[in-house]
């Protein structure tokens, strides 16, 4: 059975481009490839792209772009998700030309997400500007990194993603406050413990948090100065390490208001056969903390 290979690139659709510009280059380190009145195009490797944030009013997640592979991967997978009930239609040349790909077709997932699947994402002509980072992003076994869909149909989401190849990694169920549990399931469709989860998660976004890796823990560290220090970005959580993908990290709250995760040293699953599924009692080991309890926590 064919599968999707990564989570190749995602789209935001932001009300203020200049402060998604100051995010992404001056919080985040991403390079910028491109940038008009309509939108910003952002590098995280060699490839043309991986982050593009367009104007509009949503202020949340657009699209997600999956990597089939080769056509007739593309072809099985459109297929079979034809046959289980959902929509598929095939990306003309114009929209193949603007995602720089060589092929595409277009679906939705249950939550009303945009799915795009693709073939033959285009290398870029330069070489990646690392930037800020010291050590790049850490795309070479995963993608372009990990989200957190909203979804008070769980099930469904796991149906229709597991036609895309995504299995469990883990679940994750932990009461953080009276009557507030995170009850999440992480799915992974490569070696990175988790490409995408999904809980019913309250905000009203479709994206909870985007998840970008570094090569190097140093570079999380860099970063949380930049926007502690220098007030670039509001801390959601402090530095931490999650329990089940053991990711050094911290979130923020972007422009549009979806959280954005910093982080660095995620497990990778490299034996699929051994892996074991389990439930989680606590997001993190340690840190993570509420930025207003860190407050509270500070104050004499």
């Amino acid at each position: 059975m064919a599968t999707v290979k990564e989570l190749g690139y995602i789209g935001i659709e932001a009300s203020d481009l200049a402060a998604w510009e100051a995010f992404g280059v001056g919080v985040l380190g991403l390079q910028l490839a491109s940038r008009d009145d309509a939108s910003l195009v952002f590098r995280m490797d060699g490839k043309a792209h991986r982050i593009t944030v367009t104007h509009g009013p949503a202020d949340d997640l657009a699209v997600t772009g999956f990597d089939c592979g080769d056509a007739a991967a593309l072809d099985d997978i459109a297929a079979r998700l034809a046959a289980a009930g959902h929509a598929v239609q095939e990306g003309d040349a114009a929209l193949a030309t603007s995602r720089k790909v060589e092929r595409i077709a277009v679906s939705q997932d249950p939550m009303g997400n945009r799915v795009e699947l693709y073939v033959g994402l285009a290398d870029a002509e330069t070489p990646f500007e690392p930037g800020l980072t010291r050590s790049g992003f850490q795309t070479e076994n995963g993608g372009a990194g990990h989200a957190v869909l909203a979804a008070k149909d769980r099930q469904a989401a796991l149906d229709y993603y597991g036609i895309l190849g995504f299995t469990v990694s883990d679940y994750v169920v932990q009461e953080m406050a009276p009557g507030r549990v995170i009850d999440a399931v992480f799915t992974h469709c490569n070696g990175r413990h988790h490409t995408l989860a999904f809980a019913d998660v309250p905000g009203g976004k479709r994206m909870q948090h985007f998840m970008t890796e570094t090569n190097e823990m140093q570079d999380v560290g860099l970063a949380w100065d930049r926007v502690v220090r220098g007030g670039l970005a509001p801390v959601t959580l402090t530095l931490g390490v999650h329990a089940n993908d053991q990711m050094f990290s911290f979130y923020m709250h972007t422009p549009s208001g979806v959280d954005w995760e910093y982080g660095s040293g995620g497990l990778i699953i490299t034996d699929e056969a051994s892996w074991q599924v389990k439930q989680w009692d606590a997001v993190s080991t340690w840190g993570h903390v509420p930025a207003p309890l860190l407050a509270q926590a500070l104050t004499p």
